[in-house]
């Protein structure tokens, strides 16, 4: 057999630049004479290491190298295929009328304890039912959450047509089908998932409906235990960071099997606690990486050192059939509607590189810009600077227009206030996460009640963003 096998590549090898390999064709050049179904599936398994991306018509042909180009338009739903494979999952283990009863109850209580435990950062155990209870209420926004992330890398032309990616507490398998729907189908990937806990049985009937060119393998160790053998052009820490031991000694040495034009990529919930610690981990390291998005640092040998809470907010996901299913059968006294809803995209992330490659690659100038570690010089005064824009508006349209600011200097955090919107104030609440704007005439003021710096945006200040 590894003679045929041994053949098989052989043949594979040379037809691949000559004209699309044909399994039907190689079965003639092979001593043995295999069926072309044999020639097939030893072709998907060697596909990664030949560099091949099956067809539609059945035939291999080499992936392109050239980098993605960027076709993503936003995530709108949880696709109907996956959410039938959840549901499948649902009524193996507890029947067709999962929703209702005692089962439908046993779910419902385990999400509120998984979501308590997450609220007081209690460690959390996964068994059969807790997996599939974090599936029900977390699946769709992971999903979504990691193509947001996959597209400012595509967009800078950072991700390859062929693509290694270590999933490191790959839970059950949001990020992985993200993965798998953002990438064209002339993509190939080499898909590599730590996952010790009950969740891998979702993981792996999830993976289960990804495309002929996502080749998967589930490792069922955890994370402070795995080796990796080889480099990634992605390693992902989603929502796993706040559940490790030691998540900065474990986020470095993963990041060692970060490919020299690779992306380390962490992920976490919006709350607080889990964003400060996410955020906590990225300067952990940057003595060894570069952080290339969001929080980028605009000041040579600068760290800042505030709470370091940031986080964006994309639009929200149509409600999944199976999350609607649950929430409309509770009957308890207690449950509110929409209670295990959960449409939200609101993530924390950090994006960080070896090669030194910056998403916003800027260096500002002290003769021109006030650095915000030193605005206890500049309060009252009003000052020209630059800064990220590290949040949507605050506020919440009960007062002020209000964002977080940062230059990567800072020591306390610093929000952006719009007191007046002019014309030429406009580009602050227009631009985007992560961007980088220029304030000039800004009026720095010291906030006694939030013990933050405030940033004075009226009709004397200018606003505009500024070229990466």
């Amino acid at each position: 057999m590894t003679d045929q096998r041994e053949a098989i590549r052989s043949n594979a090898k040379y037809l691949r630049n000559v004209r699309p390999v044909d399994p039907e064709e190689i079965c003639e050049y092979v001593e043995s004479q295999p069926h072309p179904a044999v020639v097939a599936r030893v072709l998907r398994e060697e596909a990664v290491d030949l560099g091949l991306i099956e067809r539609e018509d059945g035939t291999f042909v080499p992936v392109d190298e050239e980098p993605l180009q960027p076709t993503f338009r936003g995530v709108t739903e949880f696709p109907d295929a996956y959410a039938r494979a959840l549901e499948d999952l649902l009524v193996e283990q507890f029947g067709p009328g999962w929703p209702d009863g005692e089962s439908g109850d046993e779910l419902r209580e385990t999400i509120r304890r998984l979501k308590d435990a997450y609220y007081r950062q209690n460690p959390v155990e996964y068994d059969e039912t807790a997996a599939l209870g974090y599936a029900v209420y977390h699946l769709p926004d992971y999903y979504a959450v990691f193509q947001y992330v996959l597209a400012e890398l595509a967009d800078e032309g950072l991700l390859p047509r062929s693509l290694r990616v270590l999933d490191v507490g790959a839970g059950v398998g949001g990020p992985a089908l993200g993965l798998c729907d953002f990438l064209p189908d002339d993509a190939l990937v080499e898909y590599h998932a730590l996952e010790p806990s009950a969740s891998a049985d979702v993981l792996e009937r999830m993976l289960a409906e990804t495309g002929r060119n996502f080749h998967a393998t589930v490792h069922r160790e955890r994370a402070e235990a795995f080796s990796p053998e080889s480099e990634y052009d992605l390693v992902l820490f989603a929502n796993v960071l706040n559940e490790l031991d030691e998540p900065e000694a474990t986020a470095r040495r993963y990041l060692d099997s970060l490919a020299d034009d690779g992306s380390f990529v962490a992920l976490a919930p919006a709350d607080r606690n889990t964003s400060i610690g996410l955020r906590q981990v990225e300067r952990s390291l940057t003595d060894v990486a570069t952080v290339f998005s969001p929080t980028g640092r605009l000041w040579p040998s600068e760290e800042p050192s505030d709470t370091g809470w940031s986080f964006t907010v994309r639009p929200d996901l149509d409600v999944p059939p199976f999350q609607r299913r649950l929430d409309d059968a509770a009957t308890d006294p207690d449950h509110s509607p929409g209670e295990f809803v959960n449409v939200d995209v609101q993530y924390s992330y950090a994006i960080l590189r070896t090669d030194g490659e910056r998403r916003i690659d800027f260096t500002a100038d002290p003769n021109r810009w006030a650095k915000m570690a030193e605005m206890d010089e500049h309060v009252p005064d009003r000052i020209d600077l630059v800064a990220l824009k590290l949040s949507h508006d605050l506020s919440e349209g009960e007062s002020n227009p209000l964002f977080k600011v940062s230059d990567g200097s800072e020591r306390t955090d610093h929000y952006a206030v719009v007191t007046r919107e002019t014309s030429l104030n406009a580009d602050l609440l227009g631009a985007d996460y992560g961007d980088l704007l220029a304030f000039e005439g800004v009026l720095a003021l010291w906030n006694d009640d939030e013990e933050a710096y405030n940033l004075v945006v009226d009709e004397e200040t200018v606003v505009d963003r500024v070229p990466a």
